[in-house]
C-alpha cells in the first residue's frame, strides 16, 4: 500500500472542506419529467472541492435520474448545471469526462476474457503504446493504494480487484469529481476499509466524490455532507457524522424505521427441512465456480445466512438447490426428508420450497409479462386457486397481486403492470412478497434487499423473520454483511465454491466473517 494511503489511514478521518469554499459543481433547480412523472423536482445540490458528499434517498426518490443528468446520460427538462461557477451543458458521458466528471458504476462493465490493461484501454484516450498504458496503470494504482497487475485476466480477479480496475480506469481520466454508486455493495469489510482509505487520499488531493449508498453507517463514517431526496425533491441536508443512522433513514423515508422484532435462536432439536449432502458440481460455463463438496442442514424455524463476496459460488449453489441445475445423485438435495437432487424446479416447488433469485428482472420475473402472469408462472403447479378445469383464473392471480402489493407496499402506476414497468426496488418487493405469500415450508432467497431503501428492506427482513417464526426454514444468500448479521440465526461463508461450517451468529464477529469471505480463516465443508 502506498505511503500516501498509510499516512491518511494513520490519522483520523476529518473534514477538509471549507464550508465557504466555492462549489465545484452546482445543480440549480434541476427538474426532469417523464410523461406524467416528475422524477426530479427543482433539485438544488452543491458539491465543494475535496468533499465526499452523500446522496441519499429511498427507491424512486430520484437519485439515479439526477446522477444520469450530472453525468450527461440524460438532459434535464429544466434547471441548470454549473461547473466552477459557470453554466455548462453536459451533452453526453464523454462530455462529462472531458469536463472532469468520472463515474464508478455499481455494476461493473468489464470484459472477463480481456486483461486489466485491455479493459482500461477501451475507455481512456490512446496512449503511446500498450506498455506505456501498463506503466501508467501500475503507477496510479500504487499511488492510490489500489494494487493491480495490468497483465491479469479480469476473469481471474476477485470482485474487490475488479472494482479497483473500474476506479483506476476512472482515475486515468484525471477527474475532479467522481460519482460512486453503491461502491461497497460487493466488498468485504476489509476491502471496504481499503476503499475508504483511497477516498481519503483522493479528497486530500482536492478531488470531490458524490457518494450513493444505502449503507448508512458507512455514510456516517466517511461523508462530510449529505443531501436527502424524497419523491424527487430535496427534503434535507445535514452533516451525516453528527446524525444517527436511524435519523438518516427516517429523513429518507419520512417516518421512523421500525426495528426488527425477533431474537436469534438456536434450534438444534428442530427437524431438518432442507439438507444438502456432499454436493459437487462442475462450473456451468468458463467464468463460473465449481461447487466443492458442499453440505448444510437447514432446520424448521431458523434462518441460515450464507455470506460471501460475489462470484464465489452463490449463483451455482442457488441453482443447485432450486433445481435449475440437477445433481446426478437424488440424495444430494433433500426437502423434508424427500430426496430431490435429480428433480427440477417445479417438482421442488411441489415439495413446499420457494425460490427468489438474485436477478429480479429476467430471472425472478419475465419483463414483458404482467405481474398477474408472473404469479401464474411460479405458482400454477402449487396453487389450485389459479386454475379451474384447466383454465387460468385471472381473477385469482390478480387477487394475489393485490394482496402482495398491499402487504409489501409495491408502488406501481396501474393495478397490473408489466414487470419491467416497476422500479428495481418495487419489483424486488413484489418478487419476494410473491414467494412469501405462498407460506412455503422452505424459502431460498438470494440478495433479498439488493438495491432497496431502508424502509423497504425493513419490511422484507421482518417478513422473512415472521415466516421463519411460523415454522418455515429460510436460507438467505447475501453479500450484505449487515443483512446477514441482522437476519441469521446461524451463518456460513462461501468462498471459491466451498462452504464453511455454519456457526451461531453470536459466536462470530464482522472481522472473522470478512476474513472468511476473503478466503482467510476457517474453511472446509459443512456436514
Amino acid at each position: 500500500m502506498s505511503g500516501a494511503v498509510e499516512q491518511v489511514r494513520a490519522g483520523e478521518r476529518e473534514a477538509r472542506v471549507r464550508p465557504d469554499a466555492a462549489p465545484l459543481l452546482e445543480a440549480v433547480g434541476i427538474t426532469k419529467i417523464f410523461g406524467a412523472l416528475k422524477a426530479n423536482d427543482g433539485i438544488d445540490l452543491a458539491i465543494r472541492p475535496g468533499e465526499i458528499h452523500a446522496l441519499l434517498g429511498e427507491n424512486g426518490a430520484g437519485k439515479s435520474t439526477l446522477v444520469k443528468i450530472l453525468y450527461g446520460a440524460l438532459q434535464p427538462t429544466a434547471g441548470e448545471i454549473r461547473w466552477n461557477g459557470e453554466p455548462v451543458r453536459i451533452a453526453s458521458p464523454a462530455a462529462a469526462r472531458r469536463l472532469g466528471i468520472g463515474m464508478v458504476f455499481q455494476h461493473f462493465s468489464l470484459f472477463d476474457a480481456l486483461t486489466v490493461a485491455e479493459n482500461i484501454a477501451l475507455a481512456v484516450p490512446p496512449r503511446e503504446s500498450r506498455a506505456a498504458l501498463a506503466a501508467e496503470i501500475e503507477t496510479v494504482s500504487a499511488e492510490y493504494g489500489l494494487p493491480l497487475n495490468p497483465r491479469s485476466i479480469v476473469a481471474d480477479l476477485s470482485v474487490g480487484e475488479r472494482q479497483r480496475v473500474e476506479i483506476v480506469r476512472c482515475l486515468l481520466q484525471k477527474p475532479r469529481l467522481i460519482i460512486m454508486d453503491e461502491p461497497t455493495s460487493v466488498l468485504t469489510p476489509q476491502e471496504a476499509n481499503d476503499l475508504f482509505s483511497t477516498l481519503d487520499v483522493l479528497v486530500a488531493g482536492g478531488v470531490s466524490v458524490l457518494y450513493i449508498s444505502h449503507r448508512l453507517e458507512e455514510v456516517k463514517q466517511i461523508c462530510h455532507h449529505a443531501t436527502i431526496l424524497r419523491h424527487g425533491k430535496v427534503v434535507g441536508e445535514c452533516d451525516p457524522q453528527k446524525e444517527t443512522a436511524a435519523r438518516l433513514a427516517s429523513l429518507m423515508v419520512g417516518a421512523d424505521i421500525r426495528a426488527l422484532s425477533g431474537e436469534h435462536r438456536s434450534l438444534p432439536d428442530a427437524p431438518v427441512r432442507l439438507a444438502v449432502t456432499d454436493l459437487s458440481l462442475p462450473p456451468p460455463h468458463p467464468f463460473a465456480v465449481a461447487l466443492d463438496h458442499v453440505g448444510l442442514e437447514l432446520r424448521a424455524g431458523e434462518i441460515l445466512g450464507i455470506a460471501g463476496v460475489a462470484g464465489n459460488g452463490q449463483d451455482e449453489l442457488f441453482g443447485a438447490i432450486s433445481g435449475e441445475r440437477r445433481s446426478e445423485r437424488s440424495d444430494a438435495v433433500t426437502i423434508d426428508g424427500r430426496p430431490c437432487g435429480t428433480r427440477g424446479i417445479t417438482a421442488r416447488r411441489r415439495l413446499g420450497a420457494a425460490f427468489v433469485p438474485e436477478e429480479r428482472l429476467g430471472h425472478g420475473a419475465v419483463p414483458r409479462m404482467r405481474l398477474s402472469e408472473n404469479v401464474v408462472l411460479t405458482r400454477h403447479a402449487t396453487d389450485g386457486t389459479l386454475r379451474r378445469s384447466g383454465v387460468i383464473d385471472r381473477l385469482s392471480s390478480r387477487g394475489i397481486v393485490d394482496r402482495v402489493t398491499k402487504l409489501f407496499d409495491v408502488r406501481k402506476g396501474t393495478p397490473d403492470p408489466e414487470a419491467t414497468a416497476l422500479s428495481g426496488g418495487n419489483l424486488q418487493k413484489f418478487v419476494v412478497g410473491r414467494e412469501i405469500d405462498r407460506k412455503p415450508g422452505i424459502l431460498v432467497v438470494c440478495q433479498p434487499t439488493w438495491g432497496v431503501d431502508a424502509g423497504a428492506a425493513a419490511v422484507i427482513r421482518q417478513a422473512l423473520i415472521d415466516l421463519a417464526r411460523s415454522g418455515s426454514a429460510i436460507l438467505v444468500i447475501s453479500q450484505d454483511l449487515d443483512e446477514i448479521l441482522e437476519l441469521s440465526d446461524r451463518i456460513a461463508v462461501i468462498s471459491k465454491g466451498r462452504l464453511s461450517e455454519p456457526r451461531p451468529t453470536a459466536e462470530l464477529t464482522r472481522e472473522e466473517i470478512g476474513l472468511m469471505m476473503g478466503g482467510v480463516g476457517e474453511g472446509g465443508h459443512a456436514h
